[in-house]
């Protein structure tokens, strides 16, 4: 029996700087702005960096460190790649046994590209991890307490459904933090009304309420009634805001400059359950899942800055209120 078994992507993470790029504005681009290079050149690049993602792996290194017995359950290429994916992952002492190979795509991919105090692009190839799906798990083999899913492909959303199924008629808890592609889906709200815990942040809670992305308060409000467990909803540098039995939290993040952003949510959803699932103290949980967030941001890669359970950490801003309108900050 595993305390928790985490599902979602497993990736192998590539990341490089250079400063031999110009930054350019056009609309042609949807952020409105873009990265040019010098074409049919070689460009020098300042470092090279590997590592492993994934929000599936990098939600069980966050257990694993916190001192849980998990498991990740996923698909990766019977690769390389997928070889130091399983291998870091056994390092952390996270069981690989419900991991499937496939000979059919190769490990998911990201390249993350550094503009040296500017900003990133991640470059993304979604392989083995699309593939998975209902006939790769036998559900009799998924013995926990708790579920953590981290976001599904839309590929992957029949398995998504399968398992919560699985996890609600097996008294097993769940923790969602669903994808843009999930949340796009009609059966969404029903799936997150069943879970313990769902997380979002303020944009993609703006699409499961229906609501106007600049109406925040309101958005947390209505996420409440809509999800019957902990809701937390993100808010970038602003912090989190929360709901649960009745009361409203919000925390604000003590935030040193990030070094890399690669995991944040990542390493905030698993931070905030482990603290949870040891004393379901939201003001505890909502602290070590900022802390831990704020850890992972000063590392390279998404589990190195993870906290280990004996670790102390600065605390947060947080205050409590029934009323969501009112919880602000007094500076």
């Amino acid at each position: 029996m595993f305390d928790i078994i985490t599902f979602g992507s497993a990736t192998k993470d590539i990341f490089f700087r250079t400063k031999e790029t110009a930054v350019v504005e056009d609309d042609v681009f949807s952020t409105k702005k873009g990265v040019c290079f010098p074409l049919g050149s070689k460009v020098k690049m300042e470092e090279i960096y590997f590592t492993s993602g994934g929000g599936g792996t990098n939600s069980a290194a966050t257990f694993a460190k916190q001192g849980f017995n998990v498991a990740y359950c996923g698909k990766v290429g019977n690769d390389s790649a997928g070889e130091n994916v399983l291998k870091e992952l056994r390092e952390y002492g996270i069981s690989t046994n419900l991991v499937s190979l496939t000979d059919e795509e190769i490990t998911n991919h990201s390249i993350v590209f550094d503009v040296p105090d500017i900003d990133r692009t991640i470059f993304i190839y979604r392989g083995a991890s699309d593939l998975h799906s209902e006939k790769d798990v036998d559900v009799d083999k998924l013995q926990a307490e708790w579920f953590y899913f981290a976001s599904f492909s839309s590929h992957s959303i029949p398995l998504f459904y399968h398992l919560v199924e699985y996890a609600t008629s097996s008294g097993i808890k769940m923790m969602m933090n669903p994808s843009k592609a999930q949340l796009e889906d009609g059966k969404i709200k029903d799936a997150l009304g069943k879970a313990d815990v769902v997380l979002l942040n303020m944009e993609e809670a703006a699409v499961v309420t229906g609501l106007p992305y600049t109406e925040g308060v309101e958005i947390v409000s209505q996420a409440a009634k809509i999800i019957n467990g902990v809701v937390l909803i993100t808010q970038g540098v602003e912090g989190v805001y929360a709901h649960y039995n009745n009361v409203f939290y919000r925390v604000r993040p003590v935030f040193p400059d990030a070094i890399d952003r690669t995991g944040a949510g990542d390493s905030f959803g698993s931070g905030f359950l482990s603290e949870f699932m040891r004393s379901g103290d939201m003001g505890a949980s909502l602290q070590l899942g900022i802390a831990n967030s704020t850890s992972c941001l000063q590392k390279k890669g998404a589990k190195h800055g993870l906290l280990r359970k004996e670790e102390k950490y600065e605390t947060n801003q947080l205050i409590t209120g029934s009323d969501p309108a009112k919880l602000k900050w007094e500076d």
